[in-house]
């Protein structure tokens, strides 16, 4: 594996922890639980998945619902820590894992853009003098002092991506955010990205569009019950995909 990998990834594996009981209502499986009479399985959501991410690489993951491709890109942002192997992320993250994550509803635009670069480790102070550039480049300036419960999601996209890379990270993790919007968002948001990854960020992109796969990234895995079913060039990759779902 190379040395320069910003995310190395070691046989990771993860399992969610169902609970099971015979009871009916909530109550009752309350006081089982209380009573340590509630027992428990695991869901292996992934499971010995190994890859490493190069710097101003895009690494693309594909599969259909249910493959773990949610879960994968949490790890890779350090949301959840797998159950088994071991992840290495070097540099700064900017995830783009779920719209509007990291968002209070009930604070207006301004406030958010705080809050948001503050979760991720940037400066309240800085991001106070940044709110007007990102207000401007997500086009919300005259909303940016409403609360976001007003946003639509289209807005709320432009808001999360316009903070998210507004510096540049050495990581932009991206699930599916990027299909939401208006075609000018997403051809102004690929810009953007296009621009970081010359620059030398890498990406972790995960997308049901496979058409997008093929033209942005550079190495695809494909991911099927937790597992890679394959990996390696785009166009293999999606082919192949492409053909088991009968597509």
């Amino acid at each position: 594996m190379s040395d320069r990998a910003v995310v190395r990834a070691e046989q990771i594996s993860l399992a969610y922890r169902i609970g099971k009981s015979q009871t009916g209502t909530f109550k009752e499986h309350m006081i089982d639980s209380l009573k340590g009479n509630t027992t428990y399985e695991q869901l292996w959501a992934l499971s010995n998945v190994s890859f490493t991410v190069e710097p101003g690489q895009v690494f693309a993951v594909i599969g259909p619902n249910g493959a773990g491709k949610s879960t994968l890109m949490k790890i890779i942002a350090q949301v959840l820590p797998p159950t088994g192997g071991r992840i290495r992320v070097h540099g700064t993250i900017a995830p783009m894992i779920e719209l509007g994550a990291g968002f209070n509803a009930e604070m207006t635009g301004r406030e958010n853009v705080v809050l948001y670069g503050t979760l991720v480790g940037r400066e309240p102070k800085v991001m106070r003098n940044r709110v007007a550039d990102i207000a401007a480049w997500a086009e919300l300036e005259d909303f940016i002092d409403a609360p976001i419960r007003n946003y639509s999601t289209g807005m709320l996209a432009r808001l999360g991506f316009a903070v998210a890379t507004d510096t540049r990270p050495d990581i932009l993790v991206v699930d599916e955010v990027l299909a939401v919007g208006d075609e000018a968002f997403q051809r102004k948001s690929s810009d953007r990205m296009t621009s970081m990854i010359n620059a030398g960020s890498a990406v972790v992109l995960v997308s049901h569009s496979l058409e997008a796969v093929e033209r942005l990234a550079d190495y695809v895995i494909w991911l099927e019950k937790g597992k890679v079913v394959m990996a390696g060039e785009p166009e293999e990759v999606v082919e192949t995909y492409r053909s088991s779902a009968g597509g």
